[in-house]
């Protein structure tokens, strides 16, 4: 079907539910119509798959002041329905509709049997109104500026273009974005659906997005699932824990490939250094370089790939690893712009001088480090949070983590899971990948997260 089909058939949806433009419906429901071919195609069930649109206020402080409209999908229960569990991804910036139908491909049969799946685009992201920062200050260009080389005048700079460019390019949305309000939108989402509580399984940032709720609402918390969790503090702090994780991880990296390419990890150390300061090549350059690093060390099936393009690369040809890079495409733009807008509505603003000691830091380290997880260089200069983000509340919920995932990093999820007294970690101390549960074929975690999600069994802590 047509996105220009869908879309129609979406808006009539809304004006046959009595849902006028502009208003906010006294309860909130959804406004059902077909699904689009990405939603569609996203899982072997994806035909079974509903979606529509849930209004919600633009400013949940304000009503009045507008509405934005919420994409979101359902897979039904394959069995005897026990209510709707919702899922996100994380992000900050990604859309959702889809991951619904992916996640539930790999969940236990035992789960998708007693639960309708829930995907949605939260604002600013996807069909959810997606935001775009216009040129970013630069963020788009490629080959991109090399973020190591930053130095102080470099952050401000940088920084600062970033955030005008955004400014420039959302206008007043710029103020609609954020986790606490993201949290709210769950809400209504959740009584659009019919639940008096609200079961959620949430991945990376979708753990931060979780909790925010849990603290918002502790009493509508159902069976929640805080998968990888983001520590607590604000984003800067998390960012910096992340690159020295990465750090860690690459050298376990660096290791791996050494076996593989027959030689010791100090050599492939020496590749790794002079294949970056060799680049631009064409569109390659550092920064690009570094993205794909990135997203390597998340998941380690993707350490094998990297390591040959690597060594092609060392051999002056940058196609194997171009092929590994991000798209620069208009939905990754997207992704972009909705995570700098909620990291900096979640964040204090950070002083420049903090920012710059940071990447100093971190350019003390050899090789060079890995900056592409320092997300706030733009907030120093972005409005103050309409919503600030908070964290803590007598809510249950249930933990799950990779001991060695340099993403999301062991001791920051233990501070989250401080702030949530009583509530477990099943943890693998010895898994590197980024995202646990029906990701990594973890039986031990497996089973323990379905028999919660299903019978409601909080496991105690557990080392699997």
């Amino acid at each position: 079907m047509q996105v220009g089909r869908w879309i129609a058939l979406v808006v009539g949806g809304l004006l046959v539910a009595g849902c006028s433009v502009g208003t906010t419906p006294s309860s909130p429901s959804v406004a059902w119509g077909p699904c689009p071919p990405d939603v569609v195609e996203a899982g072997p069930r994806g035909d079974q798959v509903r979606c529509g649109v849930l209004r919600v206020p633009r400013d949940h402080a304000r009503p009045d002041t507008g509405t934005l409209d919420v994409a979101v999908s359902v897979l039904p229960a394959t069995g005897v329905r026990r209510g709707a569990l919702v899922v996100n991804p994380g992000g900050p910036g990604s859309p959702g509709s889809d991951y619904g139908v992916e996640k539930a491909a790999k969940m236990p049969d035992e789960v998708t049997a007693a639960y309708d799946v829930v995907g949605f685009d939260p604002r600013g992201t996807g069909r959810s109104g997606a935001v775009d920062c216009d040129a970013a200050g630069g963020l788009f260009y490629h080959p991109a500026p090399d973020p190591v080389v930053l130095g102080p005048s470099g952050v401000v700079a940088r920084g600062s273009a970033l955030a005008a460019s955004c400014a420039s390019a959302l206008g007043p949305a710029r103020s609609d974005l954020g986790t606490a309000a993201t949290a709210r939108d769950l809400d209504l989402l959740r009584a659009a659906l019919g639940e008096e509580r609200l079961s959620f399984l949430g991945v990376s940032y979708g753990t931060w997005l979780g909790a925010s709720y849990a603290t918002l609402f502790p009493d509508r918390v159902g069976r929640m699932v805080l998968d990888s969790a983001v520590g607590p503090e604000d984003w800067t702090a998390f960012g910096l824990e992340q690159a020295r994780a990465m750090l860690v991880a690459r050298d376990a990296l660096f290791g791996v490939t050494a076996v593989r390419w027959g030689v010791g990890a100090p050599a492939v150390a020496e590749v790794y250094a002079q294949a970056r300061a060799a680049l631009p090549v064409g569109t390659l350059g550092p920064a690009e370089f570094d993205a794909v690093v990135y997203r390597t060390l998340s998941r380690v099936e993707r350490w094998a790939p990297f390591a040959d393009a690597l060594a092609a690369l060392g051999r002056g040809d940058p196609g194997p690893l171009e092929e590994l890079g991000v798209p620069d495409d208009g939905a990754e733009r997207s992704r972009q712009a909705a995570n700098r807008a909620t990291v900096c509505a979640d964040s204090p603003r950070p002083p420049s001088t903090r920012l710059e000691a940071d990447v100093a830091d971190l350019q003390r380290a050899w090789p060079p480090p890995v900056l592409t997880g320092l997300e706030t260089l733009p907030c120093p200069w972005w409005s103050p949070p309409r919503e600030p983000v908070r964290f803590g509340a007598s809510a249950t919920v249930l933990f799950t983590q990779a001991g060695l995932d340099p993403t999301t990093p062991l001791a920051g999820a233990r501070r989250m899971q401080a702030r949530f007294p009583g509530s477990p970690m099943v943890l693998d101390p010895d898994a590197r990948s980024h995202g646990l549960f029906a990701s990594q074929r973890n039986g031990c975690v497996d089973s323990a997260v379905a028999r919660f999600l299903v019978d409601g069994s909080l496991p105690p802590e557990t080392v699997c």
